[in-house]
């Protein structure tokens, strides 16, 4: 008789089959393109990275990327967090509907969602004509960089918030409510802690999607360099250009300091969960 090999069985997740996946897809995905970038900049010359890196138009690309970004961050926090809030502690007519309608910009490619912006906000636009009367100019602005990545980022910080929510006992209000605390302090200190580390976690994804953002941006932005030209736009431009070196080392930048802050956030969300403990 032959030597009877043991099944391994495709949905047995803890197998060396599933371990074979799961580092294989890693490093075809993830880790390989990253590494392919890093080793292609390994070959340009110091002194030629570090003088492309800070050319004046690089900087100022990675200035309004990162400030946008950060500035479309905040605001998802915000009417995120109040949206998610709404949509899971309240009943009202066209729930689902608003429910659904929070995915759209997964749904939508981006160079579409750039059109419907430049077709709402544009001057002659149902939103745009109005605030162009109040001076105010959305399209070919870094306004309008901002209100793009705002809109691709937007389901982020609602969806990573909505389960939280969800699990989160109403016994637990009552019993703050019962010891004579108001409604403000039962938010701030019995509600908020534990919502922290979620609210960060959507925050970090909504600001790593502003940052990424391209197709939607290069329609609503008028790419001129030192005005409203975004990292992803430059390098693409350095492409057009056959800019091979330029287009590696600002995008080699543009992951390092990625990473450097996805570090921090993740740190940060282990301290509020240590706090909280």
């Amino acid at each position: 008789m032959g030597l009877k090999l043991p099944k391994v069985h495709l949905w047995d997740l803890g197998g060396p089959l599933a371990w074979a996946y799961m580092l294989a897809y890693l490093a075809v995905m993830l880790m390989l393109p990253i590494t392919a970038l890093l080793t292609k900049a390994s070959l340009v010359p110091l002194d030629v990275f570090i003088s492309r890196a800070v050319e004046p138009v690089a900087l100022s690309a990675y200035y309004v990327s990162f400030s946008m970004a950060l500035v479309a961050g905040a605001i998802n926090a915000v009417f995120g967090f109040l949206l998610a809030w709404v949509l899971v502690k309240y009943e009202f007519p066209g729930k689902k509907w608003i429910d659904a309608a929070v995915d759209l910009p997964f749904a939508l490619p981006t160079s579409v969602a750039g059109l419907t912006l430049a077709t709402v906000y544009g001057e002659e636009g149902i939103l745009g004509s109005l605030l162009m009367k109040a001076g105010l100019n959305v399209v070919y602005t870094r306004l309008g960089v901002a209100v793009a990545m705002v809109f691709v980022s937007f389901p982020f910080v609602v969806r990573t918030m909505q389960p939280v929510l969800q699990e989160m006992e109403k016994e637990v209000e009552e019993a703050a409510w019962s010891l004579g605390a108001s409604p403000w302090t039962t938010f701030t200190q019995v509600l908020l802690p534990p919502l922290l580390p979620p609210l960060l976690t959507g925050t970090a994804l909504a600001f790593s999607r502003a940052l990424g953002e391209f197709g939607s941006i290069v329609i609503v932005s008028s790419n001129f360099p030192f005005k409203d030209l975004i990292a992803p736009v430059l390098i693409f431009q350095c492409l057009e250009q056959y800019d091979f070196v330029g287009a590696t080392v600002i995008g080699t930048v543009l992951l390092l300091i990625s990473l450097v802050m996805m570090v921090g956030v993740n740190w940060l969300q282990s301290y509020a969960q240590r706090f909280r403990k």
